[in-house]
């Protein structure tokens, strides 16, 4: 933080209720969006009230420093980017503040989806639909005029707009809607503005009615055709699609529409790309209300993520249309889905194939198709990723065959491959060119592919920009596509803000700057020597760069790679219920706290941007530390990038260098606590109910005093085993089974054990249960901790080993443990050929059960248990990526009623919710589970995961049950678990 930033911090924090950060990790983390660029700020704001946006706002002009308004930094244009104080509205305003028959008042920093999910209670939403619904934020949707597939049934934002709350450059706070024009003087801001706005309105309005595409969509510029009627100006509409160089919107007033009642969807095919467009054409009279092109790439990578895409897809197809329809009735529906198909197919003659959606699963199926086309690409991998430079063509419909020969024709002459994706019935496209923006003649390839393409789409009478907006990436090309009504863009840039604090260099251009200006970083540093000196090159491109000793072992390159391979896209700040997504994010969503701030973080040490030693300071182990192992964001992520393992790297950094904390060091040896509670059981069990105990324990070890724990065995399974001669090894080649037990199942719940052995024996599968394993070591991972976990892995693996080369499968019954061998192990030991064999023969226990039972296999003489329970599928077994095996089991349990609990991550994340410092974010975290939980929609709770079941009774008197205890008492083997349907957990004490 240099002398400027620290003085801003220090004026601006006394006059905020909300946040301002200035320091270099603010700086990194705000330094990009989901664009190709960056530009580092001066610092961030995160203002709680209209007042601190108005406090900024005078701030920054009395001192001469521009502003950026920013949502979720989810745009593709680079339009939230720039080099004074970004204000991020998504972290605090993010309240509904009305909702009333057909509108909905927000703050600017709601998120679109859960607005939308409010209104669905009332039979309404926000029509609208940009791709990026889910983390998008309603002040930037009507900061770029937002729109998606179904513009053809609602438009896009401005067709929505009732009234704005902005913060103008003089720091006055106005309403804006429709207005009547001054028609005397009155000393107001808002009067000024309308005066001024009056004469650019009279002065253009030939260049008005004769410079505008002839394009359907169109949000390049500012839109000034539709706001002047009669007497009044649409102040409102006016800066829906300014992207926050007019005002910083605070509020929004929209127009809500009534869900539809009846909703269907087929899909065509093609022999070619040209055939889809003139298709689409013929759409038009038809009331679609969606219509979406995909290409040949995109139809290759959906074959290749989900094998129905494989069964519906033809090979054959080159392109597709996704057309949706609505109805008022059933039979309305079916009418228009059998024209749009006799149209396109037995008519004209076009479409090659169709399959027609025949309920709302066969819907939500095709649409998914349609979803994943950006998530698709980002999982390419390599240098050579879809750059999105030209990404936001639209054109007239007529005009989307010719367009498409001269695109191909453009791309084959530069030697450039590209996907696309488009709202063909409205002419968008989404064009995403293949280049390496390491590569110098890729880069230089950006200007030529905009110049050629943009020309081409003037020529046919469209924009440059259809939905996304200006931004960085095109606003150099405004004035050509313009001519001389940019000039009017300048004057209305000068009525609002004067002095061109307002995101300068958005809409109208600053500078002669071109579209590779302030590409991203992207350098390969050798990452093989220590370096904690701040010196670093005064570019990140002119040489490689040192960074501190590795503690795992990453080929040259590898580590920059994975960290570059996240684009910013901002999925990863979802808060949706159906996705796991990063936990901690949802119960503090701030920039921080997203995967996608710890990628930037690496990449900004990787690249020099950042110095290497930052990874060694405790502000940096604070937002490293935001990160739990879970594993849902590597996951959950479009492009799969590895933030876990990132994470680990910068945690044992920091542990390697600065030591551990005592609560830290005695969490990761979680092990090593439980088997001294089991060795003094009695008292142990007594400390785990004692208050003063629990306050005792608090102090020196930092497990949080409400946290309710297990009670210790007095003798661990792994003694169990060993007197019943389970530590011996078998010969015979039936079905083998070796148990690896871990820690939970060792010394706190020996009966999930001895159910596992009793499953195992019932199906005639032979146990073997080594008395020489270790625990897993996940905590320690985990916490960075890795010379021990190396240790306990390579003494694990060398074990382990030697039983599948005679013959064993590994098993375990807790899934932070098999992800710990299946994907830590590798990891922690590079090239060791045995955790592979070990990683490749190793299962969930459920998960073996269920291919037991696919392979006819799995006794089914099950007894009924009329009971129900509600069934939590843990991150790690998600993380495992073998689907939902423990459910299936439970379902072959006649009477057993079964419900899946579709809540999102527990918040316990491990070890990360024992922590008193983190004990009541853990709950927050896991709060829609526990609500479900709580709710009297089943009996009991089931899931295969500890720490899950330690936080699912932690909000509920219901016992929460492993799913092999369930199988056992079905089988009828332990009698004595049928007490656990019937035994509430008590206050501190989980069953």
């Amino acid at each position: 933080m240099d002398v400027e930033q620290q003085r801003i911090e220090e004026d601006l924090r006394g006059q905020l209720a909300g946040e301002v950060r200035c320091d270099d990790l603010f700086v990194q983390l705000y330094s990009s969006d989901a664009s190709i660029y960056e530009l580092p700020p001066l610092g961030v704001v995160r203002p709680r009230t209209v007042d601190d946006v108005v406090a900024t706002v005078r701030y920054a002009t009395a001192n001469n420093i521009t502003l950026h308004p920013r949502g979720s930094g989810s745009g593709l244009s680079g339009e939230s980017l720039g080099r004074g104080l970004v204000v991020d509205f998504s972290r605090y305003m993010r309240r509904i503040l009305e909702i009333s028959d057909d509108t909905a008042r927000v703050q600017s920093g709601v998120i679109l989806d859960q607005l939308n999910k409010t209104l669905a209670s009332q039979g309404r939403l926000f029509g609208p639909d940009p791709a990026t619904s889910h983390v998008t934020t309603m002040g930037s949707v009507v900061a770029i005029d937002a729109a998606g597939s179904h513009w053809p049934i609602y438009g896009s934002a401005r067709r929505h707009i009732q009234s704005l709350e902005v913060v103008l450059a003089s720091g006055d706070v106005v309403q804006l809607s429709v207005h009547d024009i001054p028609q005397h003087d009155e000393a107001s801001a808002l009067t000024s503005i309308l005066s001024g706005m009056h004469t650019v309105l009279h002065q253009y309005q030939d260049e008005i009615r004769t410079c505008q595409p002839r394009s359907l969509v169109n949000c390049c510029g500012y839109r000034l055709d539709d706001i002047l009627e009669q007497n009044q100006i649409h102040l409102a509409r006016l800066l829906t699609g300014s992207e926050g160089t007019l005002g910083l919107i605070t509020e929004v007033t929209v127009a809500t529409s009534p869900l539809p009642q009846h909703v269907g969807s087929t899909i065509l095919f093609f022999e070619s790309l040209e055939k889809a467009a003139q298709a689409a054409i013929q759409l038009e009279p038809l009331e679609i209300s969606a219509c979406d092109l995909m290409d040949r790439r995109h139809l290759s990578l959906a074959r290749e993520s989900d094998p129905r895409y494989e069964l519906l897809i033809p090979q054959a197809a080159e392109a597709v249309l996704l057309v949706e329809h609505h109805a008022e009735t059933d039979a309305q529906l079916k009418d228009r889905l059998t024209t749009t198909v006799e149209q396109l197919r037995h008519k004209s003659k076009l479409a090659s194939g169709d399959y027609t959606a025949s309920d709302k699963h066969d819907h939500d199926m095709l649409w998914q198709l349609a979803r994943q086309y950006v998530p698709a690409l980002y999982r390419l991998k390599g240098f050579t990723r879809p750059i999105p430079i030209i990404e936001d063509i639209a054109l007239p419909p007529a005009e989307l065959p010719e367009f498409l020969h001269r695109m191909q024709q453009v791309l084959k002459q530069e030697h450039v491959t590209a996907s696309l994706f488009g709202h063909a019935g409205h002419g968008q496209l989404h064009i995403r060119p293949f280049l390496d923006m390491g590569n110098q003649d890729d880069v230089n390839k950006m200007t030529v592919l905009a110049d050629r393409l943009y020309a081409e789409v003037w020529n046919l009478g469209g924009t440059i920009s259809g939905e996304h907006g200006d931004g960085m990436s095109r606003t150099a090309y405004v004035e050509e596509q313009y001519g001389p009504l940019a000039t009017a863009f300048g004057e209305i840039k000068e009525i609002f803000d004067p002095e061109l604090l307002l995101n300068p260099g958005k809409i109208v251009a600053e500078t002669d700057a071109g579209v590779t200006e302030h590409l991203r970083h992207v350098s390969y540093p050798l990452l093989d020597k220590l370096d904690l000196s701040d010196q670093h090159p005064a570019h990140p491109m002119d040489q490689p760069v040192k960074i501190v000793d590795l503690q795992l072992d990453w080929r040259p390159e590898e580590m920059a790679q994975a960290a570059r391979a996240c684009n910013g896209c901002a999925a990863c700040r979802t808060q949706s219920e159906e996705a796991r997504m990063c936990p901690i994010f949802r119960f503090a969503p701030r920039e921080e706290a997203s995967p996608r701030a710890k990628a930037n973080l690496t990449r900004g040490i990787l690249t020099g941007t950042m110095p290497a030693g930052t990874v060694l300071d405790d502000a940096c182990k604070e937002i490293v530390d935001l990160c739990v192992h879970c594993h849902m964001c590597r996951q959950e992520c479009p492009a799969n990038v590895d933030i876990p393992k990132l994470m680990v790297e910068a945690k044992a950094s920091y542990v390697a260098t600065n030591g551990e904390r005592l609560h830290d060091w005695a969490l990761a040896r979680i092990d090593m606590l439980c088997r001294t509670g089991s060795r003094f059981s009695r008292l142990a069990n007594w400390s785990v109910r004692n208050r003063f105990a629990r306050w005792l324990m608090e102090k020196t070890l930092g497990i949080a005093q409400g946290r309710k724990l297990p009670r210790f065995s007095r003798r661990p399974f792994l003694q169990q085993a060993t007197d019943r001669r389970l530590n011996r090894l078998e010969r015979s080649t039936t079905e083998k089974v070796l148990y690896f037990v871990d820690t939970y199942a060792n010394y706190c719940d020996t009966e999930l054990a001895q159910a596992f052995i009793a499953v195992l024996e019932h199906n005639s599968i032979k146990a073997f249960v080594p008395d020489t394993q270790l625990q897993s070591g996940m905590p320690l991972i985990s916490q960075g901790v890795l010379e021990p976990a190396r240790q306990a892995a390579e003494q694990n693996v060398a074990m382990l080993a030697e039983a599948v080369r005679q013959g064993y499968k590994i098993v375990s019954t807790e899934p932070s443990a098999v992800l710990a061998l299946t994907h830590e192990y590798p990891i922690l030991l590079p090239g060791d050929h045995d955790a592979i064999l070990v990683a490749e023969n190793t299962f969930e226990a459920c998960h073996y059960l269920w291919s037991c039972h696919q392979r006819g296999k799995l006794e089914l003489n099950f007894s009924p248990l009329n009971t129900s329970i509600g069934y939590h599928t843990p991150c790690h077994t998600k993380a495992l990526e073998i689907g939902a095996p423990a459910e299936n089991l439970l379902r072959l349990i006649p009477g057993l009623q079964v419900k899946k609990i579709e809540k999102g991550c527990s918040g316990m994340a491990g070890m990360y919710g024992m922590q008193r410092t983190n004990y009541l974010n853990s709950l927050r975290a896991g709060l829609p589970l526990l609500t479900a939980v709580r709710s009297g929609s089943f009996q009991h709770g089931a899931t295969e995961c500890s720490t899950c079941k330690i936080q699912m009774e932690q909000g509920s008197s219901k016992p929460t049950i492993h799913p092999i205890k369930l199988v056992a008492l079905a089988y009828g083997l332990m009698p004595g678990l049928r007490e656990l349907l019937n035994s509430p957990n008590e206050e501190l004490v989980v069953t």
